[in-house]
């Protein structure tokens, strides 16, 4: 039975780290759902009042169904937020929708890695769609020509792009966290232990996407030395 040493070692840690953050992001969002804020802000109303504090009259907040679905749609320039989000007042809540409000006002402040990011999209998809069977494509022949290693490479260039997807990503996000935890603050939205859950909250959310990135660039790097060692 083979037995991959250089998965076990390189790409299962940050797995397993993968899977501890996506654990811990909803183990935290539940602790913090159970802590209602004081002012009995649902996290629409939290989006909406931090929306037109910024200008951003024009841009909806919609309701839409899942766990933990939130996200700012750029192309149509709306907000929208998951059931247990739009109409929760709780502190988690609260900090999400804060959260995706931040990324409306980096698409209106025209925040650069934010735009890094929308128009790598179409890139990164392509990529991620045809980098392994391209890649398998030319370690299969290779064994027929060496030639054929230069498709495999381009399978890893590929994958590459799914790694600077997130590597841009990651501003993104600590961005929009710190816009919506400084607003917070600033527009008195949440006070004392009701803002630190907040910012636990974002913490946690924060962590999956570094998991994410660690997990793609150790797959990227298992990929490129297993086409390098084919060509000996």
């Amino acid at each position: 039975m083979y037995l991959d040493l250089t998965y076990i070692i390189m790409v299962l840690p940050a797995v397993i780290f993968s899977l501890w953050a996506s654990w811990n992001v909803k183990h935290t969002y539940r602790k913090y759902e159970k802590q209602i804020n004081s002012r009995g802000l649902t996290g629409a109303d939290a989006a909406r009042r931090v929306l037109d504090a910024n200008g951003l009259r024009n841009v909806p907040v919609e309701c839409v169904s899942g766990e933990l679905t939130d996200h700012y749609d750029p192309q149509a320039n709306v907000i929208r937020l998951s059931e247990s989000v739009f109409g929760s007042a709780s502190t988690a809540a609260v900090g999400v929708a804060c959260h995706e409000v931040g990324h409306a006002i980096q698409t209106a402040q025209d925040y650069l890695p934010g735009r890094i990011r929308q128009a790598i999209i179409p890139a990164t998809n392509f990529g991620a769609k045809l980098s392994i069977p391209m890649l398998l494509l030319g370690l299969f022949l290779s064994s027929y020509s060496q030639k054929f290693l230069y498709l495999a490479y381009a399978g890893v260039a590929l994958y590459a792009l799914v790694a600077l997807f997130q590597i841009v990503t990651l501003p993104t996000e600590f961005d929009a966290s710190r816009r919506a935890l400084r607003t917070i603050e600033g527009m008195g939205l949440l006070e004392g232990e009701e803002l630190t859950g907040a910012k636990k909250v974002l913490s946690a959310a924060a962590l999956t996407y570094v998991a994410a990135l660690a997990t793609t660039l150790m797959q990227l790097l298992r990929l490129f030395m297993a086409v390098n060692n084919r060509r000996r």
